[in-house]
């Protein structure tokens, strides 16, 4: 176990999937959460943010191997893999090092869960979808970093909401990788060869992004009905664009905030719950500008 509260100084270390404006909203509640309790505990509560430069299990592995190399009272990581094919993670467990999932689920005792319900998330976004286009017609499906716990999740439940409707087809909507970037380019090549496209599902915050540029340039706004998962500010953005029609977003900063303060009990020793449930937002034209407002204030 190390010795920062010794030294009278916090420090928390927290590892996203990759950098990634998502994650940049982690870290600001991480960072709002250790201000506070900077205040409240008369001690520096310091957190570091180490983001691999794109998702990979490799890279995931190697930030939290540096991580485990500091002196930290606390990790708090987004896996981009079960925690099974994450050897790393077990590598922190055995220093004493407390550690937490944030965005992801845990099935592993002892190994505490901060987010919501992915399932439920990825069915909320398939079930509007669906309900907006009538139960007819072609939609596709773009995949995150697939192996990621969470994207999975949202994936298996979007397929399931939409395999109960016989006059939907169901298209391959790529991958992104959690890559804004790719998730245009990828969505650019479903909509040129699907040009009767109904309905774009995601399961990840690039993907919205990129497929609300796709969609864009395509001019087919209004005409596929997309519907976004999180809650960045380009998100909020297409919302308010009419691009995406609405999206099911996770609240970052709250697992951000959550983490730090998880951490923080299990680094005093005290038993922390399996799970936390940070909640779903569902963002519509109807209250995008108070998230937009929200957004722009941190």
């Amino acid at each position: 176990m190390n010795t920062a509260r010794n030294r009278g100084s916090l420090l928390f270390v927290v590892v996203p999937k990759c950098a990634h404006p998502w994650a940049d909203e982690v870290l600001k509640g991480a960072a709002a959460q250790a201000r506070l309790l900077s205040q409240q505990l008369g001690i520096h509560v310091a957190v570091d943010f180490l983001a691999p430069p794109f998702a990979d299990l490799a890279e995931q592995n190697s930030a939290l191997q540096r991580a485990a190399a500091m002196p930290a009272d606390g990790i708090a990581v987004d896996p981009v893999a079960p925690v099974a094919e994450m050897p790393s993670i077990r590598d922190v467990q055995r220093r004493g090092t407390p550690i937490v999932l944030f965005d992801s689920p845990s099935s592993e005792p002892g190994l505490a869960s901060i987010g919501n319900d992915f399932t439920q998330q990825g069915t909320i976004a398939a079930e509007r979808l669906v309900g907006l286009i009538d139960g007819r017609g072609k939609v596709a499906i773009m995949q995150g970093f697939p192996s990621a716990p969470n994207h999975r999740e949202r994936y298996e439940a979007q397929l399931a909401v939409l395999k109960k409707h016989p006059g939907i087809s169901i298209v391959d909507g790529g991958r992104d990788n959690d890559e804004i970037e790719t998730a245009e380019r990828q969505a650019a090549a479903v909509l040129g060869a699907n040009p009767d496209l109904r309905g774009y599902l995601c399961c990840d915050a690039a993907g919205p992004v990129g497929i609300a540029a796709a969609v864009r340039k395509a001019g087919k706004g209004g005409q596929v009905v997309v519907v976004g998962m999180d809650g960045i500010r380009p998100i909020l953005e297409a919302v308010k664009e009419g691009i995406l029609e609405s999206s099911a977003a996770t609240i970052p900063a709250m697992q951000g905030s959550m983490s730090v303060l998880m951490l923080w009990q299990a680094s005093l020793g005290i038993q922390i719950p399996q799970r936390i449930d940070t909640g779903i937002d569902l963002i519509t034209q109807e209250n995008v500008d108070s998230f937009l407002a929200a957004a722009g204030s941190r």
